[in-house]
């Protein structure tokens, strides 16, 4: 069969409405946001249910065509992006965008793949629940491509990725077939747990269509600091007693540089310097409670206390309202937005065991000035679980094509001493296009073996997502 002959049937499928051939239509389902891939497809098909999902696989299936399966495409590394030969589709999943039910008594909320994160927080909200997964990119990022890539955010010491948050899905595997694991149990021995091998596979073996979400109650107290810290030892160090005086309470714990808030300070209106005198490090931390006392804001302001004591903090703000604790979160999204302003920067998604979080900042950023004198790196990120976005800012005056150009030299330096610490090069990003190259030496032979065979078991022909994760 052709691919015209297959996209008349698909079109037949899915309606006018469902299908976009032209060029202009295409356009932004072809480009990752920040210009790294930028790839081409003879069409853009948008089902509006599973069943349609499911017809358009095996039409695909049968005429050897691959498929490039697509949410909010907020992929930082090129996961949702086709090759630039155009021989794969897109497969968008945002007009299956209904919250099929939420069940208060069993905390659980089934959705279809394209609804946005937003969406489901608000639903959550007005139901007395909470779901819990948060992150920069919520208002557009849909929660089946954040299912496919295990997304993280700044909630994850407390809640865990996104592989947590879900108890059931249901996804169309390679030939068509549907397989219904939409199952709201928090037990179930009975086997292999399959929905595991879909979360956090990038499209690569199956397409989330639906999933059963775990809820949460909704917090009743909350306490955001701002805290002043002298090194991030001693903000690792503040963490073990906040979460150990608490009960475990901490919800976020960010870390951010000096030069991080210096940035944010020069370039986004709006972002303010919370406390007196500049430190060399910060760490913007919310904790949580069911319920509202005077006793857990003492608790808090305790810990706080014996942390001045010892030295692991010289300064510190609460805020006293939402709105101040909004001021001071967005201090944590002027971050991202402020690095663009300071020329090009090199990006590393890194995970580390908490522990040796110091030690990675440290050797790393000795490590990359070696190799490019004058860099400027702004670790920040998710110190409480170990995700730090290692961001390396170009020299002052430097040529930005060209040190762009050195992404793969300077990120493989990075790499060495993730690898020294038994850390990861993606924490919550994923795999993509992007970092495909280096899962051999990552998974080493056993484990990369594995992966392969369960790819071919679950997509021989290759058509899922090909070119993605696995090189």
């Amino acid at each position: 069969m052709t691919v015209a002959a297959a996209l008349d049937q698909i079109r037949a499928i899915v309606g006018p409405s469902g299908i976009l051939t032209d060029a202009a239509d295409m356009a932004p389902y072809l480009a990752e946001w920040r210009g790294r891939f930028k790839g081409n497809s003879p069409a853009v098909v948008r089902p509006a249910n599973t069943g349609e999902v499911a017809a358009v696989v095996k039409i695909c299936a049968d005429a050897g065509i691959p498929i490039v399966p697509q949410g909010g495409n907020t992929s930082l590394v090129g996961g949702s992006i086709p090759y630039e030969e155009g021989r794969e589709i897109v497969l968008s999943l945002s007009r299956m965008n209904r919250i099929r039910d939420i069940d208060t008594l069993n905390y659980t909320m089934t959705v279809d793949a394209g609804v946005v994160l937003t969406s489901i927080q608000e639903a959550a909200a007005d139901a007395d629940r909470l779901f819990p997964l948060s992150l920069g990119a919520e208002g557009t990022a849909q929660i089946g491509g954040l299912i496919s890539t295990n997304a993280g955010g700044i909630n994850v010491l407390r809640y865990g990725n996104t592989r947590d948050l879900v108890l059931g899905l249901e996804v169309v595997l390679a030939d068509g077939r549907v397989w219904d694991g939409m199952r709201r149990l928090r037990k179930n021995n009975t086997g292999y747990d399959l929905k595991n091998l879909f979360v956090g596979a990038e499209g690569t073996l199956g397409i989330v269509t639906a999933a059963v979400l775990k809820l949460f109650p909704r917090p009743r107290q909350s306490i955001t600091a701002f805290v002043a810290v002298p090194s991030p030892a001693a903000a690792i160090e503040l963490l073990a007693r906040l979460r150990a005086a608490s009960g475990d309470a901490v919800s976020a714990f960010e870390l951010m540089s000096r030069r991080c808030l210096d940035f944010a300070l020069r370039h986004v209106a709006g972002t303010i310097d919370p406390l007196s005198e500049p430190s060399p490090w910060y760490v913007l931390t919310e904790l949580t409670a069911g319920t509202k006392s005077d006793a857990f804001q003492e608790t808090v302001e305790t810990a706080l206390g014996e942390a001045f004591e010892a030295e692991l903090a010289t300064d510190a703000t609460l805020a006293q309202s939402d709105a101040q604790a909004k001021q001071l979160w967005f201090i944590r999204e002027a971050i991202v937005e402020a690095q663009k302003f300071e020329g090009g920067s090199i990006k590393n998604d890194v995970s580390i065991p908490v522990s040796r979080v110091a030690e990675f900042i440290e050797l790393a950023e000795a490590a990359v000035e070696r190799a490019c004198p004058g860099i400027r790196p702004t670790p920040f990120g998710h110190v409480g679980d170990g995700n730090i976005h290692f961001n390396l800012s170009q020299p002052e005056g430097a040529d930005t094509k060209a040190y762009l150009d050195r992404w793969d030299e300077i990120c493989h330096v990075v790499n060495e001493v993730i690898f020294k610490l038994d850390g990861s090069i993606s924490a919550e990003h994923g795999v993509g296009r992007f970092k495909k190259d280096e899962m051999p030496a990552i998974k080493g032979p056993v484990e990369f073996d594995m992966l392969r065979a369960i790819k071919a078991t679950l997509d021989p022909k290759g058509l899922l997502n090909p070119g993605k994760m696995l090189p």
